[in-house]
């Protein structure tokens, strides 16, 4: 069944970013491919990467981690120009696209912590803009049930092993990333068309 998106408002409240350079984002939400897709189709995203967070284990592999023993989960570092989108807007779209923040530890065909939803947030405003947005949006009932995404500081995040990364647009006839990931991309161009771009931006040549 090809993923599905509801369309919602950004966040009431916003973090106040500096204008003297690129700013941070950790997300995770399924398999990080897909997340992965989305935020490199995202204008104002110069960097998105796959990678792994939340658990004690320092460089985990993707064995590792797909045993479910490690507590990390399966998350996409973005790096982004707050002078062109903010925390807020990546937040909208990470809930309304990027994955169903409903679902405990599971996406898809995907189940195990690993495949959680989680942020983690950089900053104290951060994290308290991202339990503000988690708050705004069941007090709305925008999904028809509540949201179990978790909020937490990051403490560290590993970049996943080069095979993983840019994989939904190295591999696009991938029956997965057809099924689960390209309606997503296409889910995000239809309802922000103001933040989509068309080209994405790649880990692997380094495209700013």
């Amino acid at each position: 069944m090809a993923e599905t998106a509801t369309p919602i408002n950004p966040p009431l409240a916003g973090v106040q970013e500096s204008s003297g350079g690129t700013e941070r984002a950790v997300f995770a939400g399924g398999c990080f491919w897909g997340v992965q897709a989305v935020f490199q189709h995202t204008k104002g995203v110069t960097s998105a990467v796959s990678g792994y967070a939340g658990g004690a284990m320092p460089g985990p592999s993707y064995e590792q981690v797909s045993s479910g023993r490690t507590g990390h989960a399966e998350s996409v570092e973005i790096t982004f120009d707050p002078n062109q989108i903010s925390y807020g807007h990546l937040l909208q779209i990470y809930f309304s696209v990027a994955h169903d923040p409903t679902q405990l530890n599971r996406q898809g065909p995907d189940e195990g912590t690993q495949y959680r939803s989680e942020i983690f947030a950089i900053s104290d405003a951060q994290k308290r803009v991202a339990e503000g947005y988690i708050a705004q949006l069941d007090k709305a009932h925008v999904f028809p049930a509540r949201i179990v995404t978790r909020v937490e500081p990051l403490q560290a995040f590993y970049q996943a092993e080069p095979y993983h990364q840019d994989y939904a647009t190295l591999h696009p006839s991938s029956t997965y990333i057809a099924v689960y990931d390209l309606p997503k991309i296409a889910n995000l161009k239809k309802l922000y068309p103001e933040l989509y771009r068309e080209q994405a931006v790649l880990v692997g040549d380094n495209k700013q």
